[in-house]
């Protein structure tokens, strides 16, 4: 655990908020650019990987989800490649093990033919297939008359990687500093639970209390996080196995990419993800982390998003709550593959929580990610998945606005 000493902390060129995979990412891409730079990650938490990046599904996405007109089109291939070359530098644990995304139903076949295209235009790998061609990857999956293959689709294990990004950066003299918890804005310092710090350039990378920084700052006056409860729920020792993931053609109207299959790192299957609607910011648990003053303004916010039900809210919150029961999830996963049973799905794994990011003047969810800024500070608002795969080519954007700034 790094130390500093309390109400006397040195001066930063650069303060990143947040110790996440994109706030290390970025510290690590400043170090590397600017030798000798003074630079400081304040992370809440006394470990790393307590929230979203430790609590990662995972997958190293392949990028052929997204618009070519979207940040996560630029990033996600590259970013691939990247935390592809770190694992292996690092001998950390790679699953290549591709990802094939299938059709229910003839509906569905057209938006197949949307990702081929979004593949094409963003230079991604990826494959039609006959059912017969699928099952020669996957022997149980089922589909409508084709499947799409991605090759480059992979399992890491997040927090093997989060540990290893934050010793690059530690080895770059980069100050990780744990425990230390943003608190406020004040003049041109902020205030942190041991003292106050002052930085040439403030960099937001907060997560679930990203758009409460960004705030402090005269930012994300349009937009407020929403929180979503993400399940898995992992196959028992016994279960049949995977060879690769399975997904269903998502919706592309959200950006929540429905109950798949995953395999994870050790080869383990677990079905998943739910997307439900939390009260709280870090509601991991019933009653974990409660927080009254958050509560009401989520419930508040949820309860007119669920009367207007703007962006199909109120059939968004009803799903997901029913994909809390293990034959319901584990049902949707078997419209994937055959031979799902659901006394082979018994334990649920950590979960997580997707800060989402909602523009509340517009009534919608933002698809992208998002970033507002000045010369004294950047904000990163919706770092939501793929952000893990995307991290390496997004800190180097970041880093780019940030030279920019005091250029």
């Amino acid at each position: 655990m790094e130390t500093t000493q309390d109400a006397n902390i040195s001066d930063s060129d650069f303060l990143v908020v947040g110790g996440g995979i994109v706030g290390l990412s970025i510290a690590r891409e400043l170090a590397g650019r600017h030798p000798g730079a003074r630079i400081a990650v304040l992370e809440k938490e006394t470990s790393l990987g307590a929230h979203a990046s430790g609590r990662n599904s995972g997958v190293l996405h392949a990028g052929f989800y997204y618009t070519a007109d979207s940040l996560k089109a630029r990033f996600t291939r590259d970013g691939n490649a990247a935390m592809r070359a770190f694992c292996l530098e690092k001998g950390l644990r790679l699953n290549a093990c591709g990802k094939l995304v299938v059709a229910k139903n003839p509906e569905e076949l057209p938006a197949l033919d949307t990702l081929l295209a979004r593949a094409q235009t963003n230079g991604v790998a990826l494959t039609r297939l006959t059912l017969a061609e699928a099952r020669e990857i996957e022997p149980r999956v089922t589909t409508c008359q084709w499947a799409l293959f991605s090759p480059s689709t992979a399992s890491i294990d997040p927090l093997e990687v989060l540990t290893a990004v934050a010793e690059d950066a530690r080895g770059r003299g980069v100050a990780v500093c744990l425990g230390e918890r943003y608190l406020k804005r004040r003049g041109d310092a902020v205030v942190t639970s041991r003292g106050t710090r002052r930085a040439r350039y403030v960099i937001n990378a907060a997560g679930l209390y990203a758009d409460k920084v960004a705030r402090d700052f005269g930012f994300s006056r349009d937009h407020a996080l929403l929180p979503f409860k993400g399940l898995y729920l992992y196959a028992s020792p016994g279960a049949p196995r995977l060879r690769t993931n399975i997904y269903p053609v998502p919706n592309l109207a959200n950006p929540f990419l429905g109950v798949h299959f995953t395999v994870a790192v050790d080869g383990r299957v677990k079905i998943g993800p739910t997307a439900i609607p939390c009260f709280w910011r870090e509601q991991y648990g019933w009653f974990e982390n409660f927080d009254a003053g958050e509560a009401l303004e989520i419930l508040l916010r949820e309860a007119a998003l669920f009367a207007r039900a703007d962006f199909n809210f109120r059939e968004l919150a009803v799903e997901e709550l029913r994909k809390q029961f293990r034959p319901h999830i584990v049902g949707l996963a078997g419209e994937l593959a055959e031979f799902v049973k659901t006394e082979h799905y018994a334990a649920w794994g950590r979960p997580g929580i997707r800060a989402q990011l909602v523009d509340v003047k517009r009534r919608r969810l933002e698809m992208d990610f998002r970033i507002e800024r000045d010369d004294r500070s950047l904000h990163v608002l919706n770092a939501v998945s793929p952000a893990f795969t995307c991290a390496f080519p997004f800190a180097a954007h970041v880093a780019d606005m940030a030279d920019e700034a005091l250029a």
